[in-house]
């Protein structure tokens, strides 16, 4: 498998890193974090002008038609700056969906506005009680005579409370946890009996908490066959896990970097920290780590347009691996920097608390080892 970069990757890749080295320096991106919207307009202009947001998209909605690869690239980058924009709600999961499931009418209306970084969409999924099970959805939508109703609870809502629009899964049949009887629906974030709650995570991006009491709804706003949206589902949380492990891969590299210098400088019994060899195993430690997670990361992105099984294999392997080597990094960097890596200031504490919402996002490390196993059952 060459797993080189193409001209046209080489180039994205050089553009986002240009763009996150030169205006996302840690205070920056601190001060923006901190904001109310907890990101910045700027920056997301920014993104749209040079194309970032069109990266997934086909030509025809102005987008560059990339694949895993090139999401992988841009979490790379976005690690290596803890950017905090909505790309991946907004443009993998949002943009996603519609590219997936979407009239001719709604993409040709949402992902030109995507695009152009005019329109933000948040995917609410996942439900208080659900764990990480991607098929659970208690949320349940009701067939009116001029559209349809809505009434349930999400949580952990990916920039939800700065969205334009909301993509809601509810249940038209079946039980809590089945595949079949999910569909999906296009809520206004100011519609009627829709209740939202934003919050910062533990890691300074934004979430939100949604409530639905009986929300109506036309019926031009279904997004799909209501009833068969699960593939479509899963195969954009797929994309979200490639672009997460580019992210993991980035915040590794600087938490590695920055250690390594730390050891170098910082003096104990008139001598730096680097000459001990205790100290230099636990480096190089982290730098294996890396390396591994580098590789799942590749193999994912790479696997991202294969069939379900083959895919499926591949990212639960990724979010496995990566989330174990990223806690040995994250812990590791904390511990070499001493009391100092759990100050505010540092931004070394940053990127390790990015790194464990990673894991958490999309199932963590446990689940998707149980899941790596019975998809290799389910095959056998």
């Amino acid at each position: 498998m060459d797993f080189s970069l193409s001209e046209e990757q080489r180039m994205l890749k050089d553009t986002v890193e240009r763009l996150v080295r030169e205006t996302y320096d840690f205070d920056t991106r601190q001060k923006i974090a901190g904001s109310d919207e907890g990101f910045s307009r700027e920056v997301w202009s920014q993104l749209a002008e040079l194309g970032m947001l069109g990266v997934p998209f086909a030509e025809e909605f102005g987008g560059l038609g990339g694949g895993g690869v090139d999401l992988m690239i841009l979490g790379e980058a976005m690690g290596r700056g803890l950017v905090v924009e909505p790309y991946l709600s907004t443009v993998v999961l949002g943009g996603g969906l519609v590219e997936l499931l979407g009239s001719p009418e709604q993409k040709e209306t949402l992902l030109n506005a995507v695009v152009g970084g005019e329109t933000l969409l948040a995917f609410a999924h996942s439900e208080p009680d659900g764990r990480y099970e991607t098929a659970h959805v208690r949320c349940t939508a009701e067939k009116t005579g001029g559209g349809w109703k809505l009434t349930g609870r999400k949580s952990v809502v990916l920039n939800g409370a700065s969205a334009d629009l909301l993509i809601v899964s509810a249940r038209i049949s079946g039980n809590h946890d089945d595949e079949d009887g999910i569909g999906l629906f296009l809520v206004e974030k100011g519609a009627a009996n829709l209740k939202l709650f934003g919050t910062p995570a533990i890691d300074g991006t934004q979430v939100a908490e949604i409530a639905l009491d009986d929300v109506e709804i036309g019926a031009d706003a279904v997004l799909g066959t209501p009833g068969a949206c699960f593939a479509a589902i899963e195969e954009v949380m797929a994309r979200a896990i490639v672009l997460l492990a580019g992210e993991a891969v980035g915040a590794m590299e600087v938490a590695v970097e920055t250690t390594v210098e730390y050891l170098k400088t910082r003096k104990q019994f008139g001598k730096a920290l680097s000459q001990f060899q205790v100290l230099q195993h636990r480096a190089v430690d982290m730098r294996i780590a890396l390396e591994q997670a580098k590789s799942l990361a590749v193999l994912a992105a790479a696997r991202l347009n294969e069939p379900r099984q083959i895919r499926e294999h591949a990212v639960s392997a990724a979010k496995a691996g990566i989330g174990q080597y990223a806690r040995t990094v994250g812990e590791q960097a904390i511990q070499l920097h001493g009391g100092i890596g759990m100050t505010w200031e540092v931004p070394v504490a940053h990127y390790a608390k990015r790194l464990v919402m990673i894991d958490h996002l999309f199932g963590d490390t446990d689940h998707h080892l149980e899941r790596f196993a019975a998809l290799s059952d389910a095959a056998a």
